[in-house]
């Protein structure tokens, strides 16, 4: 029986990179793989099992970049919602966030409030950008509210107090070369697939993601057992 792939995780990383390669600004690689963030949100809309993309887009140690690199990232985050906000709607994908957006500009934070209430109802893929995300402050800040609100602390309680309430990632794949998981989902990952693929994240191609999903579906996934 195949392996059944509900939540997809990514970590979107190689933009710099792609960029330098070609000559061009960082902003450049950005631009370029917000691109990539629509072809695949597509693919996953698309595909018969997939009900939950979440995609590592901006992170807590994000903000040590040089400041007009955040600049422009905050920009291209609010510029990104707006234009594919009918894009949403035409393939009925849900949009949704994890992590602290308090520290984002109030514009910003009104356009992430109106495209969620806009797709709210959608219901063929849930997209979740995690933005100024930390799986260990997503933790610290699940515990404080258990204990703000005198609740027992345990396995299933730190759980749904977590940013996302949704199941835990079956398969997690990280673009660009690098093997680590980068302070992302660390509670949801415990049981994950780890693909690492040497592709930039702009070059990443539906063709090399229904690949991988295929290796993943044939895999023997055992959680501890024989």
């Amino acid at each position: 029986m195949k392996n059944s792939l509900k939540h997809l995780a990514i970590i979107m990383d190689g933009n710099g990179r792609w960029a330098t390669i070609r000559g061009l600004s960082r902003t450049k690689g950005h631009e370029a793989g917000a691109l990539t963030v629509r072809r695949v949100t597509e693919y996953c809309a698309n595909h018969r099992s997939i009900e939950t993309l979440t995609l590592y887009a901006f992170s807590t140690e994000n903000w040590n970049r040089p400041a007009p690199e955040v600049k422009f990232l905050m920009a291209l985050i609010d510029r990104y919602l707006q234009s594919e906000l009918p894009i949403y709607m035409n393939e009925n994908v849900k949009f949704d966030t994890i992590g602290d957006i308090n520290k984002f500009s109030k514009s910003l934070i009104n356009r992430i409030k109106v495209t969620k209430e806009a797709t709210k109802n959608n219901s063929k893929l849930t997209q979740i950008l995690a933005l100024n995300y930390g799986g260990r402050d997503e933790i610290t800040r699940a515990v404080n509210k258990l204990v703000e609100n005198k609740t027992d602390i345990n396995e299933q309680s730190i759980g749904d107090a977590l940013d996302t309430p949704y199941t835990d990632i079956d398969l997690m794949i990280r673009t660009s070369g690098e093997q680590r998981i980068s302070n992302f989902l660390l509670w949801q990952l415990s049981y994950s697939e780890f693909i690492f693929t040497d592709t930039l994240w702009p070059d990443f191609g539906n063709n090399e993601l229904s690949r991988i999903i295929s290796d993943y579906q044939n895999q023997n996934r055992r959680f501890g057992g024989l």
